[in-house]
Order: structure tokens, then C-alpha cells, then sequence
């Protein structure tokens, strides 16, 4: 079954009235007009203050390959409605057949720091192609999103302290677990106990033993013995099998016996039990032994917030391995990402705002053809503005889009600037070069560095600031306005 879902083609990647629109555009011949959807967030994840944008080269990989297969087309000519007639006519499944991806595709790279209601990813070209890719892109870039979000926040908090990824057994299927371990390195993780994503992605791969090995031989000290003989440049010995503190114990004498041998043990693995307590007592033991090259590692359902309690318990714990909590994104299981139209070009070729109404101030999407500029002064981000690109407004007063007495104006004489949108596909062709994951990282490593460490705890943080460029605001009132008036 694994081999035969990647050979398949990833043109049926996607939900079912995702085609039945586009096969009703096609019926009424307006299927080509050209659209415009953007890709956003409402909402911070893990009641924080930023996210971090992950996903886009699985997005440019499915692009430069989405099409429909001839097995593709026949399940589909098969699919009926539940009164026994046919779903889709031939003709609509042969212009299917021949699909070609032709849409303009600009989007915020990957490890950026993103915040609510800044499109990720706009989409602009032929509409229902624009509305085939509305599932699948949100696949993509939610999962990846909140993993790298979550491995961030962890990062931040671990400080120069390594953090190992070791979430395979626990995640989400086979794809989830690797495109987990690839956001999770990209938010901050040093390396993966997951080989096939080592080898896929190139990430730097880690791994002690389980308690199996422990229990395999008659003692503890045999186990530890016969690892550090099969393993003596890679040796790191799980502690707590049995009585913690008398493993730390027996892992001193292995490691004694390493260095007459001209070798080390790396360090110690606990996995249970007090990790504070545990910890400083290990250390100690270490310690007076002269082994303070020995490291001690530690695991057992760890997220940032038991991390922050360990470093206050002033444990001494210098490498993390974390699993569950992270690939799963425990306590957040979806970024909740959404995918709107925006705008859409009339009979004259002129864009036309798009704009979803809702009861809920949160939902009302932002219209127009849309850019996020970022703005920075001295190594610092003091704000993002979202504007329409064909405006003639040149305006840098930026309105607080839930509160309009309060604005923010950045000077271009100040402040420099970045729009964040890059060209990623032109015309369906990719004109991206997308950096190594290890650029991915360094670069978001570098910004976390960039905002107020207000806005990076855990804790109740402060909000950065993103608002509608003024005539952005002003005409996404209006259109409220009227459209409540009908």
C-alpha cells in the first residue's frame, strides 16, 4: 500500500467539491477567469505571538507535478450521485486530462516569521485552478507551520542547549513523521532520530538505545558494556532501566573503561523519573569522577513549558530529546489555516475586490491583491503592513484593523523595508531557487533575534503589530459597510 500512494499522481489530492466547482466554472465557461486566493492564518498558534512559515517546497514540489493520470480520470468517470447518474460528463474529464499548471504563485519563504491575516502564500491565474489548489496547499503549509512554530518556541526556551527530535514512533503516519522532522529542524531542533528524513532531507541524524538493550543482557552493567564495545565513538547509555542513580553509577565505570582506550562516553540518557533531581544528582556523581565531558541527556513527554520549569529547577540537562509533544503539536493540533478569494478580474481585465462577510470581526478575509511589508530599524521588527499592490496609495500609516484609533506611521527615511510575497511560479514555471534547510534555519534563528523578547514569551506575550495600509482599511470598511446595507 505505501508504494502504491507514492506512485500515484496528486491530482486527486484534494476534496471532492473542490472539483465539483471547478465543474460548475467550467459549465459556465468561467473557468479561466482569472482569480486571486490568498493562504492565512487567523489566529497564533499555542497562545503565542508569532508563527513560523514552513512547507513551501513540498508546495513547489506538488506543483511542478499535479496533474490528472489516465487511472485518475477513469475513477473519476465512475463516481456517481446518489441518485445513480453520473458525477462529472466526459468532456469536463477530458479537459481535466489535460491540465497544465499556469498560475503565478508568490509566497513568504520558509523560516520567516509570519502573524495573523498576512497571506502566506497568493495565488493568482485561471480560477479553477486557483480553486484546485486550495486543499492541498493548506495540507501542506498547516502541519509544517505549527511544527516548526512549536520547535521554535521550544528552541528559544532550550537556549544554546541542543534539542533532538525524536517523534517518529508517535506521529501522525509515515508522511506526517517526516515532514514533521523537516519543520521541526527548520524551527530550531539540532538533528532527527528519523533516517529516512536524514537521508531525505539531509538533517543531521541522533539516537541512544531503548531499554530493550538493557533488559537483553543478565546485567546493566553487561548492556552498558557490550554498547560502549559495538559503539565506542557513539556512545550514550540509558540510565534508568532499573534504579537511576545506580546506572548513572555503572555508566561511570564504562566510562572509565572508554578512556583507557583513548575513547568517551558522549553522555547519559534519563527517561523517567524526577529530571531536576535526577539530573543534579547524575552530575554531581559525574563530576567527581573528572567526567565533565560526559553529557547528560534527557527525554520523557517534554514541550517548552516542562523545559522553562526543568531550566528554573536549575537542572543540569544540556541535550533535549523530544518527541510526542512535538510532532503532534499536542496542544494545538491544527494552525486552522484558510484559503480565500480575494479578488477576481471583470470582462475589462480590472481587478475586483473580494470580500467574505461574517458575524465574526476575525473571519472578514482582506481584499484586493495583497503584500506584507516588514518593517526594520537597528537589527529590530517593529511592524508588518498589509497592502493592495495595485493601489496608487503610497501611504505608510498603518491602521490597527480591530481598533481604528490606533495607527502606526513608519517613514521609509527611518525605517528600512521588505515586501515578504516572493515570486515563487510565474505563469506555472518556478523562477525560486529554494535555500538548503539548513539556510532555512539560520535565517530563522536570525530574526527570532530581531523581536522584542516581549513578543517571544511564553507567557502572556505582547502582540506585534500588523495592520491594513491606510486606503486598504478604509476601502475594506466601506465594503462591510455596504454589503451589511443590502
Amino acid at each position: 500500500m505505501i508504494s502504491r500512494i507514492y506512485r500515484e499522481s496528486l491530482g486527486l489530492l484534494t476534496d471532492v467539491y473542490q472539483l465539483t466547482m471547478i465543474y460548475g466554472y467550467w459549465k459556465k465557461g468561467i473557468n479561466n477567469k482569472e482569480a486571486c486566493f490568498d493562504l492565512f492564518f487567523r489566529e497564533n498558534p499555542f497562545q503565542g505571538s508569532y508563527a513560523v512559515s514552513c512547507g513551501l517546497e513540498y508546495v513547489i514540489d506538488y506543483l511542478k507535478n499535479v496533474k490528472f493520470t489516465s487511472e485518475d480520470i477513469k475513477y473519476l468517470k465512475n463516481l456517481k450521485t446518489d441518485n445513480g447518474e453520473y458525477l462529472f460528463d466526459d468532456k469536463f474529464l477530458q479537459f481535466l486530462k489535460q491540465f497544465k499548471f499556469k498560475c503565478n504563485i508568490d509566497a513568504i519563504e520558509e523560516g520567516r516569521l509570519v502573524f495573523p491575516h498576512e497571506p502566506l502564500i497568493r495565488i493568482t491565474g485561471p480560477l479553477y485552478q486557483c480553486q484546485l489548489l486550495e486543499t492541498p496547499l493548506l495540507n501542506m503549509i498547516n502541519f509544517q507551520t505549527l511544527i516548526a512554530t512549536k520547535a521554535s518556541r521550544m528552541y528559544l526556551v532550550a537556549g544554546d542547549d541542543p534539542i533532538l527530535e525524536f517523534g517518529l514512533r508517535r506521529a501522525q503516519g509515515f508522511d506526517g513523521a517526516l515532514a514533521a522532522s523537516r519543520a521541526a529542524f527548520i524551527g530550531g531542533c539540532s538533528k532527527t532520530s528519523n533516517l529516512l528524513a536524514g537521508k531525505l532531507f539531509g538533517i543531521p541524524v541522533s539516537g541512544t538505545h531503548s531499554h530493550s538493550w538493557v533488559l537483553s543482557f543478565d546485567s546493566e552493567e553487561e548492556a552498558f558494556r557490550s554498547y560502549s564495545e559495538v559503539m565506542p565513538d557513539n556512545c550514550i547509555l540509558l540510565v534508568d532501566t532499573y534504579d537511576t542513580i545506580k546506572g548513572v553509577k555503572n555508566a561511570i565505570r564504562i566510562a572509565k573503561e572508554l578512556k583507557k582506550k583513548g575513547k568517551k562516553l558522549i553522555g547519559i540518557r534519563i527517561d523517567s523519573g524526577d529530571l531536576a533531581y535526577l539530573s543534579n544528582k547524575a552530575r554531581q556523581l559525574l563530576d567527581q569522577e573528572n567526567l565533565q565531558e560526559v553529557q547528560i541527556f534527557a527525554s520523557n513527554a517534554l514541550d517548552e513549558h516542562v523545559l522553562t520549569t526543568l531550566k528554573n529547577q536549575k537542572s543540569k540537562i544540556s541535550f533535549w530529546g523530544i518527541g510526542t509533544k512535538l510532532v503532534t503539536a499536542y496542544d494545538q493540533p491544527s494552525l486552522e489555516a484558510v484559503y480565500k478569494l480575494s479578488a477576481i478580474k471583470d470582462t475589462n481585465g480590472h481587478w475586483v475586490k473580494k470580500l467574505k462577510l461574517s458575524e465574526q470581526k476575525n473571519k472578514i478575509n482582506n481584499p484586493g491583491v495583497l503584500q506584507v511589508r516588514r518593517f526594520r530599524k537597528d537589527d529590530r521588527f517593529y511592524g508588518d503592513m498589509i497592502y493592495e499592490i495595485n493601489s496608487d496609495s503610497d501611504n505608510t500609516i498603518m491602521v490597527d484593523p480591530n481598533d481604528q484609533t490606533k495607527s502606526k506611521t513608519f517613514s521609509y527615511d527611518i525605517f528600512d523595508h521588505e515586501d515578504l510575497l516572493k515570486p515563487i511560479f510565474s505563469n506555472g514555471q518556478c523562477v525560486y531557487n529554494a535555500p538548503s534547510i539548513f539556510d532555512m534555519k539560520s535565517n530563522l534563528l536570525k530574526e527570532l533575534t530581531f523581536l522584542d523578547n516581549s513578543i517571544k514569551r511564553l507567557y502572556n506575550p505582547h502582540i506585534y503589530p500588523v495592520g491594513l495600509e491606510q486606503s486598504l482599511y478604509e476601502t475594506k470598511t466601506s465594503m462591510i459597510l455596504e454589503l451589511r446595507s443590502k
